[in-house]
């Protein structure tokens, strides 16, 4: 008897998501995810490379600052944390495989409970991983990313690796390790740090540039390690500006870089670039992308939106099929991601307490991302979309343009050039035209 016939169904009201087109009134159904339809020679599915997260899905109970969590999680039962992790991963894998999706992404945490020292926290992991590889071998389903969560417990109030006190960044190495060892045991495909508390609440008590030097050191020492080891994957970064400290040392998508470059880190480590930690750094996700993009490090998104009259990191599903159009532009022009895909790392709100909303926010979030990639798809290949903005910088293909991003001018030829300026005109940037093209095809 394989696993799948030993346990009992979690979401046993609600059979295989599929496909049933833009006309479909199924409520549980894809209306424009098709993973198997073309796009650019590449099927849908290859250019989304969806993935649930583990702890947002089937961690979170709707718990907030003001309350404990109103949602009933039957998965969580049992006598033993390894009862409580088999009966969790068994309702993960039926929630993902019913969506029909390919991949998940965990932290350590997630998968099961930490324990009482970081011995016993690596027999359980042990112990765990053993049965995900049953049942990723069951449903066909594959780790989109790993990480260990350095953030949560306590002793990381100060940060991990950037801890102030050796004893805890020690720790976090020795979880880190237990952590990639988990993800290459599972074929990971890439593995993800996120800062949660690598920054400051006050420059009075932090020592900056150690502590930045501290993170570097980590990571490189992470990042052998996993090579040594056998992982051939990417590791991410990824950027957000504060929450849970005042500063965080990954504040976007260009101080990452920035980082990177001056720590010798970017031959290994591409950006995972999430919505609602660019609006709280105060730019657009687009921005967050093309930042990443031009820097060839754009390596997987984190799918949610931020609440916009809310000043903290919401974590709510993508509906925004503008935001997510122009999104799909960079992504698309970019050449897709780089070893990443699209992870749901959003939760349903508090109030949603029904196991089956569970599947209409993912259900809702997919079909938006797929079709903002249907519509950017049609505004590249049939609009003026790209024409347009090519012709914006016209003058630079030719002539002392040309020369001028070639480095053959100087600072004396641009003035002998522009003489007394009477040849100078106006061409308007057609913001609004552009707004209304993106509408237009939505």
């Amino acid at each position: 008897m394989n696993t799948l016939e030993k346990t009992q169904p979690y979401f046993k009201n609600v059979g295989k998501i599929k496909f049933e087109g833009p006309d479909s009134d199924n409520p549980f159904a894809y209306r424009y995810y098709n993973g198997q339809q073309l796009v650019r020679g590449k099927t849908m599915e290859d250019h989304l490379r969806f993935a649930v997260s583990y702890w947002h899905s089937f961690c979170g109970d709707g718990s907030d600052p003001f309350g404990w969590g109103p949602r009933p999680m039957p998965w969580n039962e049992g006598n033993t944390a390894e009862e409580r992790a088999k009966n969790k991963m068994d309702a993960a894998f039926e929630f993902i495989s019913k969506l029909g999706l390919t991949y998940y992404c965990f932290h350590d945490v997630d998968i099961i409970d930490e324990g009482e020292n970081i011995l016993e926290f690596g027999k359980r992991l042990e112990f765990i991983s053993d049965y995900a590889l049953e049942k990723q071998a069951e449903h066909k389903v594959k780790v989109l990313w790993g990480t260990a969560n350095l953030f949560s417990h306590p002793r990381y109030m100060n940060g991990a690796a950037t801890n102030p006190d050796f004893n805890v960044v020690a720790h976090a190495g020795a979880q880190v390790r237990n952590a990639l060892d988990t993800t290459i045991k599972l074929s990971g495909e890439n593995y993800v740090f996120w800062g949660g508390r690598e920054g400051y609440m006050s420059l009075l008590n932090t020592d900056m540039k150690r502590e930045k030097e501290h993170l570097a050191r980590f990571l490189h020492m992470a990042k052998d390690y996993a090579r040594n080891n056998g992982f051939e994957g990417t590791f991410f970064i990824e950027p957000k500006p504060a929450e849970p400290t005042k500063h965080q040392y990954d504040y976007d998508a260009s101080t990452v870089l920035g980082f990177l470059r001056e720590f010798n880190l970017l031959d290994d480590f591409k950006l995972n670039i999430e919505v609602n930690h660019a609006t709280l750094a105060l730019h657009t996700f687009e921005h967050e992308l093309q930042v990443s993009a031009d820097a060839n490090a754009l390596g997987s998104i984190d799918a949610n939106r931020g609440d916009y009259q809310n000043g903290w990191d919401t974590d709510q599903f993508p509906v925004d099929l503008y935001e997510l159009t122009q999104a799909m532009l960079i992504i698309l022009n970019a050449g897709g991601f780089q070893g990443g895909g699209i992870n749901f790392d959003a939760k349903l709100r508090r109030n949603s307490t029904d196991l089956e909303d569970l599947f209409h926010a993912h259900i809702g979030g997919i079909d938006a991302f797929a079709r903002a990639l249907l519509i950017a798809d049609k505004i590249a290949t049939d609009s003026d979309y790209y024409p347009l903005l090519k012709s914006r910088y016209s003058t630079f293909d030719e002539g002392k343009g040309a020369d001028f991003e070639n480095g053959k001018l100087s600072l004396e030829d641009l003035a002998e050039i522009t003489g007394d300026g009477s040849h100078l005109q106006q061409i308007s940037g057609r913001q609004e035209y552009l707004e209304n093209l993106i509408n237009r095809y939505i």
